[in-house]
């Protein structure tokens, strides 16, 4: 693939991603609180990644969708981080070409792939509300390999074109992103040559995907609240209803933003630049930093387990020190 993106022919041999416009001058302190986001979403991630391995009594469906989630969110955030902690910390903005469109495919990569299994995560939620009795047979190790393939597939079907077909385009106009991070829509605005098929290619995935899974969850929901209310004890809707609220406060974490900036960038008024780099920065790095957070209060098998981990250190540490 690289060697197809090197025959990308154009004035400039690289791209400069930008900052946060306007805030320059308090790039050492942004640094801080950036950096701070980034090991807490490590640190968040791979501990519900190895929990969930190592614990045998966690390998059902709802806690396996959530390490595919936990994974994508650790993919996405080494995917941005580390470029907007480079341009805080030494003022590095320069790309390669090859550079800015593999970060260009893995940041849309793990970007779809979140989206999707967000979307299997309310499927999992419609067949435990409607159909428990049934959840264990409907929701198989099988079935789980199968949605996980699926999930895979349809990501990198519709992925792996867009830097391939970056290769036919021409850069000569301006080399200036205008976000801290190798974007689709972003890259293909610098074209100086026809970049039709990239834009009408690039709307497609978006629709296909994101668009398509957020429309299913909205139905999800909607079966959801269908079966719930006609559970006839208040209690019992009520702890329907909690059952959900993690995966919901994923599914506002990640689509808000988005549909918030999409609206903006097409019905709004007109507002300084860095409210938009501000506003796509929330979509791309705050689920990665929240997920973990939401799971891990709400989950009490996951958060009982780490407190489990971490005394079990403390008690090591204290007898040996005595």
């Amino acid at each position: 693939m690289l060697s197809l993106l090197n025959a990308t022919e154009s004035t400039f041999s690289i791209f400069l991603v930008t900052g946060i416009p306007g805030l320059e001058a308090m790039y050492a302190w942004l640094s801080i609180p950036f950096s701070a986001m980034f090991l807490l979403t490590l640190t968040g991630n791979i501990s519900i990644i190895l929990v969930i391995w190592a614990e045998r009594s966690l390998h059902v469906p709802m806690y396996l969708f959530l390490a595919m989630l936990a994974a994508s969110d650790l993919g996405l955030s080494i995917s941005t981080f580390p470029t907007m902690l480079r341009i805080f910390w030494l003022d590095a903005r320069e790309m390669s070409f090859p550079s800015c469109f593999s970060q260009m495919f893995f940041i849309h990569t793990f970007q779809d792939f979140e989206s999707a299994v967000i979307l299997a995560m309310a499927f999992d939620r419609v067949v435990a509300i409607s159909k428990p009795l049934h959840y264990a047979s409907i929701l198989t190790s099988g079935v789980i390999l199968k949605i996980g393939l699926a999930i895979l597939i349809r990501t990198f079907a519709v992925q792996v074109p867009l830097p391939i077909l970056l290769k036919r385009l021409h850069f000569c106009h301006s080399n200036v992103l205008s976000h801290s991070y190798c974007l689709h829509p972003d890259i293909i605005k610098l074209s100086c040559s026809s970049n039709k098929i990239n834009s009408i290619f690039g709307l497609f995935v978006v629709l296909s995907t994101m668009g398509l899974d957020f429309l299913l969850i909205l139905l999800s929901y909607f079966l959801i609240l269908k079966t719930v209310l006609s559970i006839a004890s208040h209690k019992g809707r009520l702890k329907a209803l909690n059952t959900c609220i993690s995966h919901l406060c994923a599914v506002v974490l990640f689509f808000t933003p988005m549909i918030c900036l999409s609206m903006l960038h097409r019905f709004g008024p007109k507002f300084p630049s860095h409210v938009y780099v501000l506003m796509a920065n929330m979509h791309f790095l705050i689920p990665p930093v929240m997920n973990p957070i939401v799971y891990v209060v709400k989950t009490k098998q996951i958060r009982d387990r780490i407190i489990r981990i971490f005394n079990k250190k403390g008690l090591e540490e204290s007898c040996h020190i005595n």
